[in-house]
């Protein structure tokens, strides 16, 4: 049994496609930020991002109709029970080598996939969860409420159990041993079904909410999507920025946007020469150090946002009440500055290896079948140049920061007095620039 190797090729950029320097590019990436924080000082004076989602343009009737029909969401379902039985085939039926689609389809497809799908669609897995559906199915069959669980669940849980299982996934992305072999994927997923289905059982459907580490992932990028739902439920064309203002500050919320930026920063240093020496030269096992590492990058960056939004709360002149909110309301900025990071390291491994396990997914059983036609396709690199990939990892790097500097400046003008309300976020433009520079380094640190 030859066991399939791990998915390393994020990206084919590096320095020497870059048409400036490194040096060069993350000065001017600094510069760029520093230039719009000073003109959103200057033009941007009122609060002006629908921070409680009330706004939108209602879509057309038709397509209203056609979302909310039960015939559609049951239809999603089923999408989604067909789309997990057929990964399922490969999982525990294929053989555990290079040819097997599971990991491309849970590692590819399913996480770096969920990103632009949520972008575009909004927070999707939540209509195709399969465990969700399970227990939507095994409810009814039993004649109960599914929203109803044997106990309540408190309020203060949040989206601290999310919090936990988005860190469980990124490590076994990013550091478990083997982490693309069939056993420790099927141990990994029966862990999580699981946990999601105990959960429901015990606390009603609102369980997936609060713990699935894909629902909240699909919902954190969801709310920068085009098409979303005002505060009394009508499906709305919208502002993406009104969209993603519109993520209220809630437990564990924090936590999860810091875990998906930091595993991501993570991902760039793991590949990084001087980190993959110390990796093999230090003696200890690669899961222990990969462990340290990912925790520790996780720490700095939420050292680092805890630490500005507490300056900024001080400078801003926020009460006590307020000065504990500040991180859960500023943490929607750090939203398009992770998407930013996802789309930058993962774009080329989406195109060619998700290009690669859709015509793996023809032959699950590994027996020549070719049952879905994809099985001859052969993966196709016009999209992918090493000028054209650098220059799209600087574009949406620079662009999320961009992004996040905007929505933490219209939120600072909701949160603190007017005339503190610049100086308050002078820490927070400090942040962008640091994780802008941080970010750009351990991207082209190959």
């Amino acid at each position: 049994m030859t066991a399939a190797p791990t998915l390393l090729a994020h990206g084919v950029g590096g320095r020497q496609d870059l048409p400036i320097t490194l040096p060069q590019l993350v000065v001017a990436a600094a510069l760029t930020l520093v230039v719009t924080f000073v003109a959103l000082g200057l033009l941007w004076r009122e609060p002006r991002l629908d921070r409680d989602a009330t706004g939108g343009r209602p879509v057309p009737r038709w397509l209203a109709r056609l979302v909310d029909a039960p015939a559609f969401r049951w239809t999603l379902r089923g999408l989604g029970l067909l789309a997990a039985a057929w990964f399922c085939l490969g999982l525990l039926g294929g053989p555990d080598t290079a040819d097997n689609p599971t990991a491309g389809a849970l590692y590819v497809l399913l996480w770096v996939g969920l990103a632009p799908l949520s972008l575009l669609l909004g927070p999707i897995w939540r209509a195709v969860n399969p465990l969700r559906t399970v227990h939507l199915l095994a409810a009814l069959a039993a004649r109960r409420d599914p929203n109803r669980g044997l106990r309540e669940l408190p309020d203060r849980v949040g989206w601290w159990p999310a919090a936990a299982t988005v860190f469980g996934f990124v490590w076994l992305e990013l550091v478990a041993p083997d982490r693309a072999t069939l056993p420790v994927i099927t141990a990994w997923l029966a862990g999580y079904a699981v946990v999601l289905l105990a959960g429901a059982v015990l606390f009603g459907a609102g369980w997936f909410d609060h713990a699935d580490p894909f629902e909240a992932y699909s919902t954190v990028i969801g709310q920068l999507a085009p098409l979303g739902r005002a505060a009394d439920g009508v499906l709305v064309w919208r502002n993406p920025l009104d969209g993603i203002a519109g993520l209220r500050p809630r437990p564990g919320l924090v936590a999860v946007v810091i875990v998906l930026l930091g595993s991501t920063m993570y991902d760039s240093l793991s590949n990084a020469p001087g980190w993959l020496r110390f990796s093999q030269e230090n003696g200890l096992h690669p899961a222990v150090t990969g462990s340290a590492g990912l925790s520790l990058v996780i720490a700095a960056v939420a050292v680092a946002y805890l630490a500005a939004t507490g300056a900024a709360a001080r400078i801003g002149r926020a009460d006590a009440t307020d000065a504990r909110a500040v991180p859960g309301e500023i943490a929607h900025s750090i939203v398009p500055i992770a998407v930013g990071y996802v789309v930058a390291h993962y774009y080329s491994l989406l195109i060619l290896e998700g290009q690669r396990t859709v015509a793996l997914l023809s032959d699950p059983l590994g027996t020549g079948a070719n049952w879905l036609g994809t099985a001859n396709w052969e993966p196709q690199t016009a999209l992918i140049t090493p000028s054209g990939v650098a220059t799209l990892q600087i574009t949406v790097i620079i662009l999320g920061h961009l992004l996040g500097t905007l929505l933490a400046h219209d939120r600072a003008l909701y949160l603190f007095p007017r005339a503190r309300a610049v100086a308050g976020q002078l820490p927070l433009l400090a942040l962008m620039v640091a994780y802008t520079v941080a970010g750009l380094l351990l991207l082209y640190a190959g």
